[in-house]
């Protein structure tokens, strides 16, 4: 998708009630390597400078493509660019091969989170404005501290379900979000990430033409029938009543896809017919 066909969508999105947006960040797409992609932060701060509302974040920043000091100073020049719009995705890496193919790094699991673990703490540190002395297995800093320090508190959005990364969503997250294809394991999970308010994705196939619902859910399904539990199909008052039982079980943020890439025209309907009932 090219430059001005995300640009569209986000001010359409804007217009039509949703709350915020939320990019990817891969060296290249995955699964989809030939296609072309955008620099995660750059891209942020594009559409952050098209909107004025919306909340600009990632689902998620992959931390080994980053030194903290680094993503300290874009989080805060976002923060003050959107006046305060701005929300910190941030994980291990969802993708380990394209860190080898691009040569970033070989890592395990296991390094991969204490160096997440040691950037969270870094983060937190830099933003405060004093100065750090931090020594650990990935980062050893000792410097003044960083100007400015952000407008308030960046929110932190962290991911996953496995138990050492639930340990960085209860020290370090403001919401913690549930992938797409393990809501069933919310109720279970729950109890393991403090105060972290929780957040869900979801891949939604929205049928706004009743007489187009078998064509939509045929094409659903050929494309993201894997998702299993993470793609529902609906019609207005389905999606209500789903997303609708959903916050009933704690969940208050739903990043949704679009089985359709998000066509202008579905984001309206969605907006008008799901978003409008829940304002």
């Amino acid at each position: 998708m090219g430059l001005a066909a995300i640009e569209e969508r986000a001010v359409v999105a804007e217009r039509s009630g949703f709350h915020g947006i939320a990019f990817m960040d891969h060296l290249a797409p995955p699964s989809a390597e030939s296609q072309p992609m955008y620099e995660a932060m750059t891209l942020a701060t594009l559409i952050a400078a098209r909107t004025e509302r919306l909340i600009v974040s990632h689902l998620v920043l992959c931390d080994a493509l980053r030194h903290p000091a680094v993503l300290a100073r874009q989080a805060v020049t976002l923060d003050h660019a959107s006046g305060g719009r701005f929300e910190l995705g941030i994980g291990a890496g969802s993708v380990p091969g394209e860190l080898v193919t691009y040569g970033v790094t070989d890592d395990g699991p296991g390094a991969r989170v204490t160096r997440l673990g040691e950037s969270l703490d870094l983060l937190e540190a830099l933003w405060s404005g004093e100065p750090v002395s931090f020594s650990g297995e990935h980062f050893q800093l000792d410097c003044p501290g960083q100007s400015p320090v952000p407008l308030g508190a960046i929110p932190i959005v962290i991911g996953g379900s496995r138990r050492r990364m639930l340990s960085l969503v209860r020290r370090h997250a403001d919401w913690w979000n549930l992938q797409l294809n393990l809501l069933g394991e919310l109720d279970r999970l729950r109890p393991e990430v403090g105060d972290a308010r929780i957040s869900i994705q979801q891949m939604v196939a929205y049928v706004a033409d009743g007489h187009r619902r078998a064509e939509v859910e045929t094409a659903a399904m050929r494309r993201f029938a894997t998702m299993g539990d993470g793609l529902v199909v609906g019609d207005a008052t389905q999606l209500v009543d789903h997303f609708g039982a959903l916050r009933e079980r704690g969940v208050e943020r739903f990043y949704v896809w679009f089985a359709d890439f998000a066509a202008p025209e579905t984001l309206e309907a969605f907006g008008a017919g799901v978003i409008g009932a829940f304002a």
